[in-house]
């Protein structure tokens, strides 16, 4: 686009392109790039000639695809993304990002100009989400919800869309309002700032990302279905070819016929409020306001239309060193100074902590900026919210406030918090001096700095050198440069030291501690080893006491059975091998038809083979043992010898 403009050699014809990036969260339109709406709920209203569109969105314009790319770049920075069990960055929010290219011709013989005016927007939507697959709770379940309702929108827009191209524009003959199928734009934001883009003047393409993983498969045929219901929508997409002028003229009308009504209802007089009174003359007073309300925005168009490119170019810088100013006194640089690198820095105003901590990789590398007025510090209730977020042991839920006015900060202590000072612990309200150690807790340190104080110390010692070197007398009850490096250890040190205790005593107290532990414990281990071993003693005892009691009873004398007791086994033992053999034909019978449904398959396949049964009596798994056989039995009823007592357990074991 940027190399056709240059390649334009016609000098009646100019080009502008201008760039907004937006983002929709939680129903709520968010301006990305500038700095002083990004907090700010942009409001979405329609006209009649432009459609929907967002009040106050920035517009800055760009003169090549590197503006452009540094813009989406600064966009992306501020858009809200949070972690979730799926996905470390996810996007809670749309966003939609717009290119608006502007072609001006002048013609000669009219001395008119006029205005084709092409936009391109690109939206990135939100993934559906799923409450146990994210595990979300609280804030991020409640983003997940809107995002959901949003692309539940979507899809209700997209299918009404989709079945009004297959079925036709009703005709005005025999149609009418019955056959017109109503299409839900403003059930949602999102669909109500695409509404041009999915069904008016415009060519729509959808991009759909698909996973390939099987836990995602439903949500695979769901985003393909939901593709291929926008592919069904039909879009005529035309030249927009009406000139600026011409819009002009008809919010200049627009504006005038408002303020013939507001002139009739005798409200003059700018209304500053927007709520309706309804108690007093209510009718009057809703009708005066919504007068006022339209003049204000068809105001605000024809002041946006009436902009000239270089009246553009100049907002557009503005708002730039607007942003960068922003972000740089949070210490925070986007563009290095004369080639210079990019990144944090500390802030040059603002008072501010440094984390200390007792890792190397992560000392000094968190910063929590100290604004104007309190700054809240602790762990957070859901009614309280603290600008400080802080979790571990002894952090309370509001733990302490900072006070900072006037270039000075105050740390108020809440009650039963556990907070050091240069290794003091503090229970009153304390004004705290650059270069302070703060320990929150028991895990939390900081180091204060306070840049402008910082200043006025280093005038004040250079000054201090100064008289030094001339011979002149100087206050030495100025602070002292510290020759120790300040870092985790050091913060410890101090507590140590102010509660009567130097770091070398506590780390003779913590060996002897650990040495006594040691000892106790190899005690403890020992006395366990006797224990056991006293156990396994007794118990090997038992087992050889009951080992002799069994031999003793086995040589016992054996008992004798008659013969009729003897007739009793074989007629159990005979059920018993006639039981076994009917449940092994039952079970034959029933699976006989799955061995010839097998035998017809295999013939129908051509294959060589043939199944069937075979009963297997004397094998290594099934042996009849020889002692239940009938001759066996027979021969021991006819013999008038008796059976002995183990025969016969064994007999009925078996």
């Amino acid at each position: 686009m940027f190399e056709r403009i240059t390649d334009e050699t016609d000098e009646d014809t100019s080009f502008g392109v201008e760039v907004s990036y937006m983002e929709i969260y939680n129903e709520k339109v968010h301006d990305l790039l500038n700095p002083a709406n990004n907090n700010k709920n942009l409001r979405v209203r329609e006209h009649p000639v432009l459609g929907p569109y967002v009040e106050d969105l920035a517009k800055l314009a760009v003169q090549s695809y590197n503006d452009v790319s540094h813009l989406m770049d600064e966009g992306n920075k501020s858009r809200t993304v949070a972690a979730t069990n799926m996905n470390e960055t996810s996007s809670r929010s749309h966003a939609v990002f717009s290119i608006i290219l502007t072609q001006r011709k002048f013609n000669k013989p009219t001395g008119l100009t006029a205005e084709k005016v092409a936009k391109i927007s690109l939206v990135d939507l939100a993934g559906s989400e799923r409450a146990d697959a994210t595990g979300a709770t609280g804030t991020r379940l409640k983003e997940g919800a809107n995002i959901n309702r949003s692309l539940t929108t979507l899809g209700k827009v997209i299918s009404a869309l989709a079945e009004q191209a297959n079925k036709g524009t009703p005709k005005k003959k025999g149609g009418g309002k019955k056959d017109q199928i109503f299409i839900p734009f403003r059930d949602s934001v999102l669909t109500w700032l695409l509404k041009e883009n999915l069904g008016g003047n415009s060519k729509t393409a959808m991009v759909a990302a698909l996973s390939p993983a099987e836990i995602n498969y439903d949500e695979t045929l769901s985003t393909l279905r939901y593709a291929d219901r926008a592919k069904q929508i039909v879009c005529k997409a035309v030249i927009n070819e009406d000139p600026n002028a011409k819009i002009i003229r008809d919010l200049q009308a627009e504006v005038s016929k408002l303020k013939a009504i507001i002139k009739a209802e005798g409200l003059e007089a700018k209304i500053e409020s927007y709520v309706f009174d309804t108690k007093s003359n209510g009718g009057a007073t809703r009708k005066a306001t919504n007068a006022q309300d339209q003049l204000q925005a068809s105001e605000k168009l024809i002041a946006e239309m009436k902009e000239t490119w270089e009246q553009k170019l100049e907002k557009t810088e503005k708002i730039k060193q607007e942003r960068e100013s922003a972000l740089a006194e949070l210490g925070v640089s986007i563009q290095g100074e004369g080639g210079g690198a990019w990144g944090v820095f500390s802030p040059k105003n603002t008072p501010h902590l440094i984390n200390l901590s007792e890792d190397p990789l992560m000392n000094e590398c968190l910063m929590y900026c100290i604004k104007e007025g309190e700054t809240r510090v602790g762990g957070g209730t859901e009614d309280m919210k603290p600008d400080i977020l802080l979790s571990g042991p002894s952090i309370l839920p509001h733990h302490c406030t900072f006070n900072h006015a006037n270039n000075q900060v105050e740390l108020s202590p809440m009650p039963n918090a556990r907070i050091f000072v240069n290794g003091e612990a503090v229970n009153i309200p304390r004004y705290l001096g650059t270069g302070n150690r703060i320990v929150l807790g028991t895990s939390h340190v900081f180091r204060y700095n306070n840049p402008m104080e910082a200043v006025k110390l280093r005038e004040k010692r250079t000054s201090m050198l100064l008289d030094v070197m001339n011979d002149k007398p100087h206050n030495i009850e100025t602070e002292s440069i510290a020759s120790e490096h300040v870092d985790w250890y050091y913060a410890q040190k101090e507590i140590f030291e102010n509660q009567g205790c130097t770091l070398k005593e506590m780390n003779t107290k913590v060996n002897y501690l650990e040495e006594k532990m040691k000892q106790e414990r190899e005690e403890a281990e020992r006395l366990l080893a006797q224990q056991r071993q006293l156990y396994e003693t007794k118990l090997q005892e038992a087992m050889d006491m009951n080992m002799s009691n069994l031999s003793s009873s086995s040589s016992s004398e054996h008992i004798s059975y008659t013969k009729e007791e003897l007739a009793i086994a074989q007629r159990v033992v005979n059920k018993w091998y006639t039981y076994r053999y009917n449940s092994l034909k039952e079970e034959i019978l029933r699976n006989s038809v799955l061995v010839k449904e097998a035998n017809v398959i295999a013939i129908n396949l051509d294959k060589q083979v043939s199944f069937q049964y075979a009963i297997l009596t004397q094998t290594k798994y099934f042996d009849i043992p020889h002692e239940l056989s009938s001759d066996v039995l027979a021969k021991k009823l006819n013999s008038s010898s008796r059976t002995s007592a183990s025969n016969l357990s064994g007999l009925f074991c078996v």
